[in-house]
């Protein structure tokens, strides 16, 4: 098990390096470049040049590159030029993960409630008329933008009936006492009830457009492996045996279908990060994804860089968690 793990956290170190060299190369591609960011139409070449000598745009790349490396090791990644002008990039990551945090949760929360137990329910009457219907559903949810369903959603919701709000991660105003940066939770460790209920009313309509895409991919695989394991000599032998019929379902038929189950979850965790840049615009919700896209907007080189290479680094240590738990489940996985 060490070594496998070992090996896994070497992949990690890989994967991450890979990634700073195309984030460090991307960025120095993009139009104008972060002097142009930050002087505007109307700098002067030789402002321009001052200001590239003072951000070491002058030196080779392989020395940008190093220095680049060093100051995200220390965890500076500049100050924003766009987003927040004048605030260090660091510190809008850190403001703003909670809220897309939260919000991944409670879509991650919403698919697999729904889609397991839907999933197993559909492959016990593969053919019938549920199983039908639930597969046109989770092929809906696949072919319809995750953007989309979010405008329908609020417009049903929140402009036409006006049962849950529009917009935003808490009512302005409210007197919330902040203590994790997560909403929900901060209102219950302080026992301040309307503030957690306001901030799970505005997760709701955000939370069910993201958890579209991930509910039809493990409602699907879910299916799928049921229906596999279902056909195992175990499960015949089982019945043959007299075993009680929940006891089959959970110890023989459950407990190996979710085996696969756990690999799509984390993956569906990169899904989320990138499925909320849409879904936080919608709702102005004020997350990673909501800051990713002003970044775009306003140039804002800092921000951008700082906002994926963290997202990198929580999808790949999810995945490292998931693969370990895989590997708990499932001894043949470590020697593969």
């Amino acid at each position: 098990m060490l070594k496998f793990v070992i090996r896994r956290v070497l992949q990690m170190g890989l994967a991450l390096f890979m990634l700073s060299l195309l984030l460090f190369a991307w960025l120095r591609a993009l139009p104008g470049g972060p002097v142009s960011a930050l002087l505007g139409e109307r700098g002067s070449p030789e402002a321009a040049a001052d200001l590239r000598r003072q951000l070491g745009l002058d030196q080779p790349l392989p020395v940008q590159y190093v220095r680049f490396v060093q100051r995200a090791l220390e965890g500076d990644f500049g100050i924003s030029t766009g987003v927040f002008r004048g605030q260090p990039a660091i510190d809008i990551f850190l403001t703003r993960l909670p809220a897309t945090v939260e919000l991944s949760i409670f879509a991650l929360a919403i698919a697999l409630t729904l889609a397991i137990p839907l999933g197993y329910i559909a492959a016990r009457r593969r053919g019938g008329v549920l199983d039908t219907g639930l597969v046109i559903s989770s092929l809906v949810g696949v072919a319809v933008p995750v953007f989309f369903l979010a405008f329908v959603l609020k417009y049903l919701f929140a402009v036409r009936w006006g049962l849950l709000p529009p917009s935003g991660y808490q009512t302005a105003g409210i007197d919330a006492t902040r203590v994790t940066g997560f909403a929900v939770l901060d209102g219950i460790l302080t026992r301040e009830w309307d503030a957690s209920w306001d901030a799970f009313r505005h997760l709701l309509l955000p939370a069910i457009a993201l958890s579209s895409i991930p509910f039809a991919v493990i409602f699907r695989i879910t299916r799928a492996s049921v229906l596999d394991v279902m056909d195992e000599d175990y499960v015949r032998t089982a019945r043959a045996k007299g075993l009680r019929a929940p006891v089959i379902r959970v110890r023989h038929i459950m407990r190996n279908a979710l085996i696969p189950v756990i690999t799509i979850i984390g993956l569906q965790v990169g899904a989320l990060l990138a499925g909320a840049v849409l879904t936080e615009k919608v709702f102005a919700f004020p997350g990673i994804g909501q800051a990713l896209a002003l970044g775009f907007e306003t140039r804002d080189y800092p921000v951008l860089q700082v906002l994926i290479m963290m997202a990198a680094i929580i999808y790949i240590v999810v995945n490292l968690l998931v693969d370990i738990a895989y590997a708990l489940i499932d001894p043949r996985v470590r020697t593969k």
